[in-house]
């Protein structure tokens, strides 16, 4: 019963008889959104009802920043 997204957008596609670019785009707003939402950092968690909640681990951005310092170091 296991469906890949493209099976699911092609299924709700015929049901409504919407085109396949607009289902496509719908399932992947709310991936942009909390995509989006965590990278404004204002919000703790994000939570999508029936699929989960969503966070940013704050010593994984400590982590992020080290390495872009590095980086940045390594350029000059």
């Amino acid at each position: 019963m296991v469906k890949n997204k493209e099976e699911i957008i092609y299924y709700l596609s015929n049901k409504y008889d919407i085109p396949i670019y607009l289902v496509r785009k719908i399932v992947n707003f709310q991936f942009k959104f909390v995509s989006k939402q965590m990278k404004k950092g204002d919000l703790d968690s994000i939570r999508l009802p029936y699929f989960g909640r969503f966070s940013v681990n704050k010593n994984r951005l400590k982590h992020i920043k080290r390495l872009k310092d590095a980086k940045a170091t390594k350029k000059v």
